[in-house]
């Protein structure tokens, strides 16, 4: 019998990338391509949708043809996509409107401090599940029908789309213009503070007050379901599967149960915790979101911490400072000495996420003597992203009223063993990495699969989960105790540095 495989596409925020992965859930054959970022003013970040769609349909059978198979040994392609970032298109052209906002981007700040004064802003949270602010597509959205004449008419006709990536290639990839399924799924649904966190449907409210037409919207799908046939790029492939970038991680990580967590660890980080079938609202500064949800079943939930800064720490000891010629240096630097030398490092260096959402926070270098040397300052900055993940999973456990039991990681920091260590020891709970560190496109695939009867259930995917790498925790507890009161110390002094009014949080709690 002739082996089929899964293809997962992953378009992220610098590039997209086209894994084939097999049956045991290992990497086939991989591509990559970056496309182009944009920053036409301060605070804009954009990128051409255009550009993502033709590299799509250029790594898709470079994907085949490196991994040795056919279109019709596939039994069907997931996507993970960069969420928030929002997309409208011209229905008959197929054509990008404008260029896409990227989820980075802060163009809507006024705006978003105008809606948040008005009487219905207060019920923005409980609807969605998501603070009133410019980090999701809704303000994108409600900015581009603004700021672009004529365009609020064409999209309450229906003749301009709205959609976050994973909409904008399902539509491509099956047709376009010429009759291009318009779908997205719960969980990029939740990401747009358009969605009824509990109907999982657009809301009249919601749309009214950010004035989006509802003719503009996709359907919205569960993450695993066969959506439709692809007839570009892997014509007569099933697009089985759609989850934004960081549910993929927790989906392929397999935390399929209540109490699981993951943590991603890139350039910033990102920490999902499963809450199981009931949305769990935030009392401490996270975000409630969809995880999952896989046809014919319930939708599972999550709460979500956003740590801003952690290997782009390292990245600016390395280029801001000097102080290392490449990334991983600074584990063996760190291990130099022995602790931190009673130095802190807290960096706010655009404010404060999860859980604290304080904008007028700077980074501050706390504890500072004589005797601190270099390593010392290597050991803090490991150590920020440790009191960090420390900070959203206190956070967690005290909005879901879930111990945390274990921590699965993956992302780029993970190679770090010094810092994985040092996470298991301030969180007192075992750090896991997985064999297989693709965790986005796996999650992706898994999610396909399974809509597909590739894979038969969950439990046959926890099957293909196998650990890599755990650390145990071995700090004294009375240590870590009077370090976190350290590093709390060190927080507070962050606090306040910017005392204009354009320095009010954004996300409020």
């Amino acid at each position: 019998m002739t082996e089929t495989y899964v293809v997962a596409i992953d378009q992220g925020t610098t590039s997209t990338r086209c894994i084939v992965f097999d049956r045991q859930g290992r990497l086939v054959s991989v591509v990559q391509r970056e496309h182009h970022q944009s920053y036409p003013r301060p605070g804009w970040v954009e990128h051409d949708a255009a550009e993502i769609w033709r590299n799509v349909r250029k790594l898709a059978p470079q994907a085949l043809a490196e991994a040795g198979i056919a279109a019709t040994q596939v039994a069907a392609v997931g996507i993970a996509n960069q969420r928030e970032t929002t997309v409208l298109w011209d229905r008959h052209t197929g054509a990008p409107v404008r260029p896409a906002i990227v989820w980075q981007d802060t163009r809507t700040a006024a705006m978003v401090a105008d809606l948040a004064r008005e009487p219905a802003a207060a019920a923005v949270r409980e609807l969605c599940g998501l603070p009133l602010a410019g980090y999701f597509s809704a303000p994108r959205i409600r900015w581009m029908l603004d700021d672009t004449p004529g365009l609020r008419e064409r999209a309450e006709r229906g003749d301009v789309l709205f959609g976050t990536m994973e909409s904008w290639l399902i539509w491509n990839l099956t047709g376009g213009p010429a009759g291009g399924v318009h779908v997205t799924d719960v969980t990029n649904a939740s990401r747009t503070m358009l969605m009824d966190l509990s109907t999982l449907r657009w809301h009249d409210d919601l749309l009214a007050f950010f004035g989006v037409p509802r003719a503009m919207l996709p359907e919205i799908r569960p993450s695993a379901e066969v959506y439709a046939t692809a007839t570009a790029a892997l014509p007569g492939v099933r697009i089985g599967a759609a989850l934004g970038d960081q549910q993929a991680a927790l989906f392929g990580q397999t935390c399929f149960a209540p109490g699981e967590a993951k943590c991603t660890y890139g350039t910033g980080g990102f920490l999902l915790l499963n809450t199981g079938t009931a949305p769990v609202r935030s009392r401490h500064g996270l975000l409630t979101t969809v995880a999952y949800q896989i046809a014919g079943e319930p939708a599972a939930y999550a709460l979500e911490g956003s740590i801003a800064v952690t290997g782009s720490l390292v990245q600016w000891f390395r280029d801001g400072l000097g102080l290392i010629a490449s990334a991983p240096e600074i584990e063996t630097l760190a291990r130099t000495v022995d602790d931190n030398g009673g130095c802190y490092i807290v960096p706010a260096f655009a404010g404060l996420f999860a859980p604290h959402w304080r904008s007028d926070a700077r980074g501050v270098i706390a504890g500072l003597t004589s005797y601190v040397t270099r390593g010392h300052l290597a050991r803090a900055v490991l150590e920020a992203t440790g009191w960090q993940t420390r900070e959203v999973v206190d956070a967690m456990n005290a909005d879901s009223g879930l111990a945390l039991r274990s921590l699965n990681v993956d992302g780029g920091m993970t190679s770090n063993n010094l810092l994985m260590q040092f996470i298991a020891d301030v969180l007192d709970v075992p750090v896991v990495r997985p064999m297989v560190a693709e965790t986005v496109s796996l999650g992706a695939a898994y999610a396909a699969g399974l809509a597909v009867g590739y894979w038969p259930d969950v439990a046959g995917l926890r099957r293909n989960w196998h650990r890599a790498a755990q650390w145990t925790p071995a700090l004294d507890p009375a240590r870590r105790a009077a370090e976190h009161e350290n590093w709390r110390a060190a927080v507070e002094r962050t606090l306040g540095w910017i005392r204009t009014p354009e320095a009010e949080p954004d996300i409020r709690h």
